[in-house]
């Protein structure tokens, strides 16, 4: 049963599909670094779904990816936004894009939705009770070797200097994985290891609000989140992410904690 918190969140994280969806809005973009874009939908989604969260929760502070988080006390409640999660994507018309809002409070993610606007596909999970796509109940898949799996990958583009230390090892792990794939949006590949359509995902570098909204998907779909050294993520601040079915967890670390080196 979809509580009436999650029920309204929900409606309010849909109600950006139009916004997303304008290719006019899309265009008109900034360049916040080497790599590192913003689009006028970005601005207004995250506009949207402030505004709308403000009214719902006026006591919940709100950290969105488009605005400076100076001031905040993150032991208190506080909403987690990315409006777009995969912005390269929408600039190049990929429909690999989610809106993802989490909800952070005790320095733990309580809630989290991620919505794919292009595909209408909608993930959600309240912690201890239970993680769902479209209204039905998903669980990570029971595959339990790396041989067996098919591993998503992220390749931090902002941070190009480590890519050939990172490509060499994610090239290992593709020699021993059935396959690898990319999508370009965190939120999505750890949807997708939630939903049992991927064992492992990792990713070196994430801003809280890339991972926030799904950690608590794929936790409460069975599966396990820690940084790349195997340790608890430090939920509020940037870190690497590797999220499996649990299952592949300790093989996908002997991976990852070589690229910490």
């Amino acid at each position: 049963m979809i509580s009436d918190r999650m029920r309204a969140l929900i409606d309010l994280v849909r109600s950006a599909k139009a916004i997303v969806e304008d290719r006019s809005l899309a265009e008109l973009r900034v360049e916040k670094g080497e790599f590192d874009f913003a689009t006028e939908v970005d601005v207004r989604v995250q506009r949207l779904v402030e505004e709308g969260l403000r009214e719902l929760y006026p006591d919940y502070q709100f950290m969105g990816e488009e605005n400076t988080h100076q001031g905040l006390d993150l032991d208190r409640p506080t909403w987690l936004l990315d409006p777009v999660d995969g912005t390269t994507n929408l600039i190049h018309r990929y429909p690999q894009c989610a809106v993802a809002l989490g909800l952070m409070v005790g320095r733990e993610i309580e809630l989290g939705v991620v919505y794919n606007p292009f595909l209408d596909q909608l993930f959600y999970a309240e912690r201890g009770a239970g993680a769902h796509m479209d209204g039905r109940r998903i669980r990570v898949s029971e595959v339990g070797a790396l041989h067996e799996s098919l591993v998503s990958v992220g390749t931090s583009p902002y941070e190009k200097r480590h890519a050939r230390r990172d490509f060499a090892i994610l090239s290992e792990i593709f020699e021993h994985c059935q396959d690898i794939r990319r999508s370009g949006s965190a939120a999505l590949e750890m949807a997708y290891v939630a939903l049992g359509i991927t064992e492992a995902y990792c990713e070196r570098t994430l801003k809280p609000w890339d991972y926030a909204a799904a950690k608590v998907i794929v936790e409460e779909a069975g599966g396990r989140v820690t940084t790349f050294a195997g340790e608890p993520v430090p939920v509020g601040a940037p870190s690497s992410c590797l999220a499996t079915n649990g299952r592949v967890h300790g093989e996908m670390l002997s991976y990852t904690r070589r690229m910490l080196r």
